[in-house]
């Protein structure tokens, strides 16, 4: 065989190495997922339902949510980018299909359609509207807050204001092994931010028409 032959198949074999196929992304199984929120409903499918770490506040509203944001909080509580030892506990039990299902389950439920995409937010007070463009929060979440611009980033309108205020406060933890997000774009622009601005902030964007809910599951009502 022509030896200047060998050379393009070589080079295929290394490339092949360096670069092995991109994984399919995983598909959620809402039916599937029904089945597998054992853990979810005893605090996600009751309103109003506190938790009490690191103090008191209502869990997140996560029917309606979009899928990729759950999979991708999730997953961030798995590999500890996110550290919450109650949810920790939870995700170690999922594996990615089952974190794929669960996301798939809660994005659909209880979710309707509207005519027509929301529109821009309203502006609230003056220092509410300053710490918005402060934080360049529309670039990430629109100017809904209600449609991200990427799929991996949550739906905020109308999320309970306690919680986005613990939230935004847990991108400012450092160095806690229990308690923090690492996320660095989210910590650059909570760190901007006094506890007081983070909490108006919270507020504004909890008062605004949103599409999750906290629905009750049967048996948590």
């Amino acid at each position: 065989m022509n030896k200047f032959l060998l050379i393009p198949s070589a080079l295929l074999v290394a490339c092949a190495t360096l670069f092995p196929a991109q994984a399919q992304p995983i598909t959620g199984d809402s039916k599937a997922g029904e089945k597998k929120i054992a853990m979810c409903v005893g605090c996600h499918g009751i309103v109003g339902y506190q938790a009490s770490f690191p103090e008191v506040y209502r869990v997140p509203k996560i029917s309606g949510q979009g899928a990729g944001y759950i999979v991708s909080a999730l997953t961030a509580y798995k590999k500890g980018d996110r550290r919450h030892p109650t949810m920790r506990g939870i995700v170690d039990n999922l594996n990615e299909q089952d974190i794929a299902d669960v996301a798939a389950y809660y994005s659909g439920y209880g979710r309707v359609e509207a005519a027509a995409a929301p529109g821009k937010a309203a502006a609230g007070s003056a220092s509410a509207a300053a710490l918005v463009a402060k934080g360049a929060c529309v670039t990430c979440h629109g100017d809904s807050f209600s449609k991200p611009l990427d799929p991996s980033y949550p739906r905020i309108a109308g999320q309970y204001a306690d919680y986005l205020f613990v939230a935004l406060k847990s991108y400012k933890t450092t160095g806690n092994p229990t308690w923090g997000r690492g996320n660095p774009i989210m910590g650059g622009v909570a760190k901007q931010f006094s506890n007081a601005e983070l909490k108006e902030l919270a507020n504004y964007v909890s008062s605004l028409p949103g599409e999750i809910k906290t629905l009750p599951q049967s048996g948590f009502r």
